[in-house]
């Protein structure tokens, strides 16, 4: 194994730490962050009635949620729903935006960023030998 591979092997996916720039963006410039969320991840936990074609956006900012933490597997944080409050946790893999509901401005992300997560059917057959794909070069899309 060279050095190359074992490097690229260990990177952490860039969209955490776009997520908490572009909030701390956001809220700098007084606008109003919100988040687009497929809703249909995996360990994804939102307010069910407001899920439309299987996704969901959330008002982030911080006089609309409690408890607000960011980190490199999720974002979690409480708030209300229609008066009753809920927790609220959204794994990264399921982020699929943030952005100023003001002006659109933010980042869209690349949802092939996280691999895709093994069931248990596939968990437990035998693993195939892959030849190794072609590094993907990190893209940005920027919203005027």
């Amino acid at each position: 194994m060279t050095t190359s591979t074992a490097v690229t092997n260990t990177i952490t996916p860039t969209r955490p730490y776009l997520v908490r720039a572009i909030y701390e963006w956001i809220n700098d410039n007084l606008l109003t962050p919100y988040l687009l969320i497929n809703a249909e991840e995996k360990g994804t936990f939102v307010p069910q009635q407001y899920i439309k074609d299987g996704q969901i956006v959330l008002n982030i900012a911080p006089h609309a949620v409690n408890q607000l933490i960011m980190d490199n597997d999720a974002i979690g944080f409480s708030a209300r729903f229609g008066g009753v409050p809920q927790q609220v946790y959204v794994p990264m893999r399921a982020i699929l935006g943030l952005y100023a509901r003001e002006n659109g401005q933010g980042l869209f992300f690349d949802a092939s960023e996280y691999p895709a997560e093994k069931t248990e059917e596939s968990a437990t057959e035998e693993p195939m030998i892959q030849s190794p794909e072609p590094v993907k070069k990190p893209s940005l899309r920027l919203l005027d």
